[in-house]
């Protein structure tokens, strides 16, 4: 194994553990962020959704040795809590008993995978380094220090972008023939609030569960954090009515809350300076192929597939980017031509999957967590999984707690649905839903 000289454009999550990844395998690894070192500065959480660690990131963390030091600072969700417009709640289970999706800390995260890069002895972090040219004949990029305006060409055997969804690198593969690009933002932004811990600390909701307040075309969630807070954000057209355009002062949005999701907003004194203060973000879905150019300058997470976080699977399936390419990389001997061909041909189905996958999850959070016929075919899936795991895997168990690809999890959930159609439609399927008869019909339709 020749030792290479590798360059990684973006030090966010999926750039930190790449170089991991990377430095554990001997290579020289350098890295380049655009903002200042966040373990120094530690950057506000007012524009970062929180992230939900499911079991494909755990195994990216774990194939490093890590997992077990970011669970001691994340905080287990092991179900859905519903809110609805009188305060009442409703439950659901995630998956089986014990089975727990994970609020973790973006920045705290973030933080530890520099450190760990850095440990490895193999990798250095510039910060405040700004890509502006990458020529892809040379594996080269030239940064741009916002601290100093000085610029500076750094060439490598390999350059890689884990730039983020608006990636420097991507744009310079979009100036390149037969590249394909589209970016979608939905009609939906985002705006994060927060609630604070009880005075002793103590969380002032269920504290292992993400709380929902389905309400149509628009919702509230709650994660939970370590120190007694909830980060909520608010999920709401641009446009429209009901929509941010219309909220056009403080006191509208505070009588939307009162009337929507008053249960949060009796828990939130500082609702009126947080709705002043953060931003109003945009939710955008990038798709593009290819991911590799003259096998030497590769994308990876956001900059090759973006999604909208409502399946709670950016991180997770960046990380699994790294996963993978380690896996190639084993599998293949370095051998790198051949690595980064069978990375993109076999990832770009599964991104696609997940993009699908994710704005479907956002119906499913928003239209149906407080619809008794949802809540009712759930318990049917459940049940019919609990007995039968070797005919049926739930959709969101598939994406969530297994390895299996988000292609074949997207077919088996479509084939789902056509199932569960059917047994919906029974006579009295409420009252007789945990039946011998519907259990029967769904082994013969399975």
């Amino acid at each position: 194994m020749s030792q290479k000289k590798i360059n990684i454009c973006g030090a966010g999550l999926v750039g930190s553990l790449l170089a991991i990844y990377l430095g554990k395998r001997g290579h020289q690894v350098e890295l380049f962020e655009r903002r200042p070192d966040m373990r120094a500065n530690l950057i506000d959480g007012g524009r970062s959704i929180n992230l939900a660690m499911s079991n494909r990131g755990w195994k990216a963390l774990d194939g490093v040795g890590v997992g077990e030091e970011i669970r001691k600072i994340s905080i287990p969700m092991y179900r859905r809590v519903m809110h609805d417009q009188k305060g009442k709640l409703s439950f659901q289970p995630y998956g089986k008993e014990g089975q727990a999706i994970y609020s973790v800390s973006r920045a705290g995260l973030n933080a530890r995978l520099m450190d760990l890069a850095e440990s490895t002895g193999n990798a250095k972090i510039n910060f405040n380094e700004r890509c502006t040219a990458v020529d892809f004949e040379k594996a080269s990029a030239t940064f741009k220090n916002y601290e100093t305006g000085k610029s500076t060409s750094s060439e490598a055997d390999m350059l890689f972008g884990t730039d983020g969804a608006f990636s420097a690198v991507r744009a310079a593969f979009q100036k390149t023939d037969r590249f394909n690009y589209s970016q979608e933002y939905i009609e939906h932004g985002y705006k994060e609030l927060s609630i604070p811990p009880n005075e002793d600390g103590s969380h002032k909701m269920e504290k292992e569960a993400l709380h929902i307040w389905p309400r149509g075309n628009y919702m509230l969630i709650a994660l939970p954090n370590p120190d007694g807070s909830f980060t909520c954000t608010l999920f709401f057209p641009f446009e429209g009515s009901p929509s941010f355009s219309e909220q056009d002062s403080t006191e509208k949005a505070r009588e939307l809350f009162k009337e929507q999701f008053g249960d949060a907003l009796d828990l939130m004194p500082s609702f009126n300076q947080e709705w002043d203060e953060n931003p109003t973000s945009s939710l955008v879905i990038i798709r593009c192929y290819p991911w590799v150019k003259n096998d030497k300058v590769t994308i990876l997470g956001d900059a090759s597939h973006a999604i909208v976080p409502f399946y709670g699977q950016g991180m997770n399936s960046g990380f699994e980017d790294c996963s993978v390419l380690e896996e190639l990389l084993s599998e293949k001997g370095e051998d790198w031509p051949l690595v980064l061909e069978e990375f993109q041909k076999s990832r770009k189905p599964d991104a696609e999957a997940i993009a699908d996958l994710a704005m479907r999850n956002f119906v499913e959070m928003r239209d149906l967590t407080g619809d008794p016929s949802f809540l009712l075919r759930k318990k049917i899936e459940n049940r019919f999984y609990g007995k039968y795991p070797d005919k049926w895997m739930p959709l969101y168990s598939m994406v969530t707690f297994s390895h299996i690809r988000y292609s074949d999890a997207l077919k088996e959930g479509i084939r789902q649905d056509g199932i569960m159609a059917q047994i919906m439609a029974l006579p009295n399927i409420d009252t007789k839903w945990d039946s011998q008869e519907v259990e029967e019909m769904m082994l013969k339709l399975c």
